[in-house]
């Protein structure tokens, strides 16, 4: 009776392990959740002053393509980063999942192929899945530190199906920023092949050590094959607000996406008003937030780095870090984790990286950490992580 769909459509590898922890904590064990981009930072104030100043006597649907007034402030925002679009080129999705799903459903028909740098977000093969639509890898490696893949891989991959370039820049999950080189090669590269670029900017604001984003609207010459997804859920710790972004200059992507958007009637009138406050707040807030993952990222890295054997580089950007850990299956070893052990009554969940591979095989060592938890917490969840990997490996 179930469909094909139902069955193929992968579960989400930063979910799915959750059982093991909520039985972890029902015998009472303190679990550091390192599994889940959940920020435990304060959702800003104007969010809830937005919302209460435009509470309306009827929650009522809004424009599928969402509220003006939002798509105007996201105008004015973008304008902020050398991103020149209109209100109209902007579409409010419920959350950038939603983009992502959008985007993939404008671009691809089922049995189209898409190219994404693995490891990538996972759910993006979830999305792909759900529309019939291949997810195409080309592999970075934990021992370059997750940098763009050569630009003859990327040739490999492709096929006469081949529609689109898919990427997160920064990577979710390896924490990888890349240049203005490495974003031309991909622009260059799409050129060449007539691709359409589909650009995950969710982490725009999050880059460290005197870094700046490229966002691949800083080139020229693309604006008809170029989208972007983007959210407001990691920077301004609103996760639940389901707000999401999709920009395009492309005016048959525009009105395909405007169907799509209106099958499906609008976003959340309540989260629109809310979302329009956030946008209010300037630099110094995005400046702080950005400085305080910054932190975190520093006692995370350097807490991996003592771990032995453990191959880890230091995040660029985004709240994640990818490492390879020395045990045989990093998805076993994070279940025992949960099932077998802990110092203290703690214990460190994490989420494992082969379910961000579409490689058979790829990944099975690999780990993704998001350091959402304040610095000191950190130290301890990775301090208990490698006392961990010490005994589950004299256990085997």
């Amino acid at each position: 009776m179930i469909s094909k769909r139902a069955i193929e459509t992968p579960a989400s590898p930063i979910r799915r392990l959750v059982p093991y922890s909520d039985e972890a904590e029902k015998r009472g064990i303190h679990v550091y959740h390192l599994n889940i981009g959940q920020p435990d930072i304060k959702t800003p104030k104007i969010w809830y002053e937005y919302i209460e100043k435009y509470k309306p006597e009827v929650v009522a649907y809004t424009h599928s393509q969402g509220l003006l007034e939002l798509r105007e402030a996201f105008a004015d925002y973008y304008a902020k980063h050398n991103i020149n679009v209109n209100p109209d080129e902007i579409t409010i999705t419920n959350g950038g999942s939603e983009a992502i799903m959008f985007a993939l459903g404008v671009v691809c028909d089922p049995g189209d192929e898409v190219l994404t740098i693995e490891p990538f977000y996972a759910n993006y093969l979830g999305f792909a899945t759900y529309l019939s639509v291949k997810l195409v890898p080309v592999t970075a490696h934990p021992e370059d530190g997750y940098r763009l893949p050569s630009m003859e891989a990327f040739e490999r991959a492709l096929t006469p199906k081949t529609k689109a370039i898919l990427f997160s820049n920064p990577s979710n999950p390896t924490g990888t920023v890349y240049t203005y080189e490495e974003v031309k090669r991909i622009i260059e590269f799409a050129k060449k092949h007539d691709l359409v670029i589909i650009s995950d900017e969710v982490y725009r604001e999050f880059t460290f050590d005197g870094r700046k984003h490229v966002s691949a609207f800083h080139f020229e010459g693309i604006e008809d094959r170029l989208i972007i997804v983007d959210s407001i859920s990691k920077r301004y710790s609103a996760c639940g607000a389901r707000i999401g972004v999709l920009v395009t200059k492309n005016k048959e992507f525009s009105k395909g996406v405007l169907k799509f958007a209106q099958a499906r009637l609008c976003p959340a009138e309540t989260s629109q008003y809310g979302a329009i406050g956030l946008l209010k707040l300037g630099d110094e807030y995005t400046n702080s937030v950005r400085d305080e993952y910054q932190k975190r990222r520093d006692a995370t890295y350097e807490a991996m780095k003592k771990i032995p054997g453990v191959v880890v580089h230091k995040p660029e950007g985004a709240f994640y870090l990818a490492a390879k850990l020395p045990v045989d299956n990093a998805e076993d070893f994070i279940i025992w984790m949960l099932k077998e052990f802990n110092i203290n009554g703690k214990t460190t969940m994490a989420s494992p990286l082969n379910g961000f591979y579409v490689t058979p095989g790829a990944g099975v060592s690999e780990i993704r950490i998001a350091y959402v938890l304040e610095s000191e917490k950190l130290t301890e969840a990775v301090e208990i992580l490698g006392e961990g990997i010490n005994e589950y490996n004299k256990s085997k």
